[in-house]
């Protein structure tokens, strides 16, 4: 992949800013001009970025109709009735249902949990998920991480006297359910000051909510906030302002402390001992929550993430780690079918978009599929599969483009749609595939820009290999949790040669493992090019080229460094 660098050089003011700033806080003025580019200013604000405080949590009675919820839910409990906390079937839905029922069950005996099956139900409010709620006797659901378009659905189960309060953060239509009380931070009549959270985060917000109103200490959320943590970076969410916070003292529940059926996965997936990171759940921990309700049902993981004892979770880790391993599978299958199609359609090869389709795809990897061809292909990405008459399907998008609004575009065609800025669902008729096809094409067109079709690496600082010590590290880590709206650093260091001892390694040659001198300093440093083997001629001939790279930990050599190296090109290339 050739990849554009984007890097503006810092002013002199700039500089200065950032001088100053970093003799304030002890730090190398490196990082100080990494807090400037994050807009971090004053040592005040810099030292609530290094240190997120739960007492800066933001009042949740500033929702809209959280006085409402917490209401409803007081009377619930008062007449005894019985409480049915229901979810969506991937991470954010899962640890959001976790999180409610754990604590919820801690005061309340007459609760239960629901998850719908993806393939027998669909996404979101299911018509038998309420008629199993009113066979149970259910008088309140707690719908979370979706429902926020389930108009009708909901208008059902309140002709059968049950009633739902909603705690979702997809972006709602005009028109809203009519359900007892709905929380949601991107209403537009809500003025709650941070609209990002995820469902897990709008749960917990509710949860907070409830714990104030009635006199519950706030120290018996805290052993909760690991799903926090595991949603925020599961479901890709901005981590900044609220969400920060919830995921630095998630991060460090899940260190210190996690819930056990977490621990479980933990354990099962190689991480044990080690400082868990935002990256390591996106990569192990959220794909086995996930892979339950891709392949089979959703309410597994739930069963996993409040299990009790330590057996018993280990069993049913393992278990879903199977699940996980199928899906590998079948996600590896479908994206080379995908990327056959995608070289086949001439008519798409110079399109804004990607418009695909097989009836025999997995309803459940659809997504991940959509994610896979947007990293490669850099356009917003549709993939759908056939249910019935109808095409059901998942959206991606890539830096900047509201995806969402492009579905929504085509909504007098659809059966059903919702999402975010990044990432959507959606049905339709399968006979209408072709024709929305043409209209989300030609919304992409009007509206992407074309340097979001690019794939851009925004460079934090260009710096010399003596610049990079074990303090400068230590103090980077500082700069954690990492995620959309504040990525890992990342640095270019100019003019660089191969040491002598670089050479390609992994199961298919297809890395390159790096020892590099820099042309200022002589220092040498150790560095990983994954998928990179391509450029392994041009390192071994001698010349000078340009590396693009995070800091890490070197796992062989514990208190070394070395640098992941995202990009290299030539030296003479221009930036």
């Amino acid at each position: 992949m050739h990849f554009k660098w984007n890097y503006e050089a810092p002013t002199s003011d700039q500089k200065k800013a950032a001088e100053e700033l970093a003799a304030k806080l002890a730090i190398s003025p490196i990082l100080g001009g990494l807090l400037i580019r994050r807009g971090i200013t004053t040592e005040s604000a810099a030292k609530r970025f290094f240190r997120p405080q739960l007492n800066d949590l933001i009042n949740p009675f500033l929702m809209k109709d959280m006085d409402v919820a917490v209401d409803r839910l007081n009377d619930a409990m008062g007449r005894k009735e019985r409480i049915m906390v229901y979810g969506d079937y991937d991470v954010d839905g899962c640890t959001a249902v976790a999180l409610v029922y754990k604590f919820l069950q801690q005061f309340y005996s007459n609760i239960d949990y629901y998850i719908p099956d993806r393939y027998d139900e669909g996404y979101g409010v299911s018509k038998k998920g309420i008629d199993f709620a009113k066979e149970t006797g259910v008088k309140l659901i707690i719908i979370l991480d979706c429902g926020i378009k389930a108009i009708d659905e909901i208008a059902y189960a309140k002709s059968l006297g049950i009633d739902f309060i909603i705690c979702d953060h997809h972006v709602p239509d005009e028109v809203m359910p009519p359900a007892a009380a709905i929380l949601n931070p991107k209403r537009e009549d809500d003025t709650y000051p941070f609209k990002h959270l995820c469902g897990c985060g709008v749960g917990f917000k509710f949860m907070q909510a409830f714990a104030k109103n009635n006199g519950i200490p706030f120290s018996r959320l805290i052993p909760l906030l690991d799903f926090c943590a595991v949603s925020i970076a599961a479901d890709i969410v901005p981590v900044e302002d609220e969400n920060r916070i919830l995921a630095f003292h998630g991060l460090k529940q899940l260190n210190q402390n996690p819930n056990i059926g977490i621990k479980a996965i933990i354990d099962i997936c190689g991480l044990s001992g080690r400082d868990i990171s935002m990256s390591d759940i996106v990569f192990k921990i959220g794909p086995r929550i996930n892979a339950s309700g891709r392949m089979e049902n959703g309410k597994e993981s739930v069963d996993l993430l409040i299990e009790k004892d330590y057996n018993l979770a280990l069993q049913k880790a393992k278990h879903i780690n199977e699940y996980n391993e199928q899906r590998k599978d079948i996600d590896k299958q479908m994206t080379e079918e995908a990327n056959q199609i995608v070289a086949k359609l001439e008519s798409q090869k110079h399109q804004s978009s990607i418009v695909l389709y097989d009836e025999d795809w997995k309803k459940g990897v659809i997504g991940i599929v959509a994610s896979r061809l947007t990293e490669i292909y850099f356009r917003p990405t549709v993939v759908l599969t056939r249910d019935g008459e109808f095409a059901t399907g998942s959206a991606r998008s890539i830096a900047g483009f509201d995806v969402y609004s492009a579905i929504k575009s085509c909504r007098d065609m659809l059966v059903n749609f919702g999402g975010h800025t990044y990432a959507a669902g959606l049905t339709l008729r399968w006979n209408d595939i072709t024709e929305f096809r043409r209209r989300f094409q030609r919304y992409v067109d009007e509206h992407i820009q074309p340097e979001q079709t690019e794939a851009i690496l925004n460079i934090d600082a260009v710096i010399d290999f003596r610049d990079i010590t074990r303090k400068l590290h230590s103090e980077l880590k500082k700069f954690a949790p990492f995620g959309p709206g504040n990525q890992k650093p990342l640095f270019a260091t100019l003019d660089v040669y191969d040491f002598g001892t670089s050479k390609v390694v992994g199961r298919e040659q297809e890395h390159v493992k790096l020892e590099l001198v820099d042309s200022k300093s002589n220092n040498v440093m150790n560095g990983i090019a994954f998928g990179q083997s391509g450029s392994a001629r041009y390192i071994k001939s001698k010349r000078s080229f340009d590396i693009a790279y995070t800091i890490e930990d070197n796992v062989f050599k514990k208190g070394d460094v070395q640098l992941q190296i995202e990009d290299i090109r030539p030296t003479e290339a221009e930036s």
